[in-house]
């Protein structure tokens, strides 16, 4: 049995895990993919404290190092359900394993809601990004797109349009649905155009470098191309938090409805990271939510 079972090895579940080692527990981490979450499709870093510029593999890679050399055991399996047996959490997996901790905290992190085009998967971190905070800089004085229209397409929007030469706004339906003020804020700049009722068709490469993107207008079935240099995808993200949801509540967005303490219904049972309600999501949150995560295990732990 381990002292804290961690689920999710993104920058909240490993720091969750890091907490939870130098408290003198033993913890255990379970990722279903690979190390590092959404931060490893970051080609630089450059807002993380500490940290002059890093890529998000190698920020990742340097958590992993720092948790295995403090005695973290690792598992590459799915989580599917986790069990309240009391004084005792039990994870099970797809695998078919079953692990047991006395507490438990879930980093599952988000997906972010991809176009399902040909290439993507290959060009993000290389032409396609999804956050303007962490990426923006990279295409100061160039031209990008955003694809979207909802309020986080706006937001991305608003803060390229402070860098860019041009943001071109590709948008699926007739018109823009994010907020009212934030349309008024993005439309006064001059920088700012709006492609409305348009369906992606294809990612534009050049050399093996992304190019462009090209569209086909909904009304009229007429096909273009943009060419920009990069291409920010804003049309939602996908918690994967489900499964818990006995063990947690969620809100409408599926998100864990939990506040800073990163306390969930279920005393044991602590939520941290991207999948937790919040207005932020960073990096820098996500290492500060498995802090304060993997500290509320040992409480619970130590009895406190």
């Amino acid at each position: 049995m381990h002292d804290v079972i961690v689920v999710g090895g993104g920058p909240a579940g490993m720091t969750a895990a890091l907490y939870a080692l130098r408290n003198g527990k033993s913890a255990l981490v379970i990722e279903k993919a690979g190390f590092g979450g959404q931060i490893t499709h970051s080609p630089k870093v450059e807002n993380y404290p500490g940290t002059l510029s890093a890529s998000g593999n190698e920020i990742a890679d340097g958590m992993f190092d720092q948790i295995m050399a403090q005695g973290a055991d690792i598992e590459v399996e799915t989580v599917c359900e986790i069990r309240d047996e009391g004084g005792v959490k039990r994870v099970i997996t797809e695998e078919g394993t079953e692990h047991e901790g006395r507490a438990v905290v879930i980093a599952t992190g988000v997906k972010h809601r991809m176009l399902g085009l040909p290439g993507e998967e290959d060009l993000v971190g290389e032409g396609i990004s999804f956050c303007a905070v962490c990426d923006g800089d990279f295409y100061a004085g160039q031209t990008v797109a955003v694809a979207g229209g909802g309020n986080s397409a706006l937001q991305e929007a608003i803060l390229l349009a402070e860098k860019c030469r041009e943001v071109i706004i590709l948008q699926d339906l007739p018109q823009l649905t994010g907020e009212t003020k934030l349309q008024e804020v993005l439309l006064a700049r001059p920088n700012v155009r709006v492609v409305c009722n348009t369906r992606l068709t294809g990612l534009v490469t050049d050399g093996g470098e992304f190019a462009g993107v090209d569209y086909e207008d909904r009304a009229t079935g007429e096909t273009h191309r943009v060419a920009c240099d990069g291409l920010f995808v804003a049309i939602g993200l996908i918690p994967e938090n489900k499964p818990f949801e006995a063990l947690a509540d969620l809100n409408d967005w599926g998100y864990f409805d939990s506040d800073e303490r990163c306390c969930t219904r279920t005393p044991g049972v602590y939520v941290a990271g991207d999948c937790r309600s919040k207005g932020v999501r960073q990096l820098t949150t996500a290492v500060a939510d498995g802090a304060t995560a993997a500290l509320a295990a040992c409480r619970y732990i130590n009895g406190l």
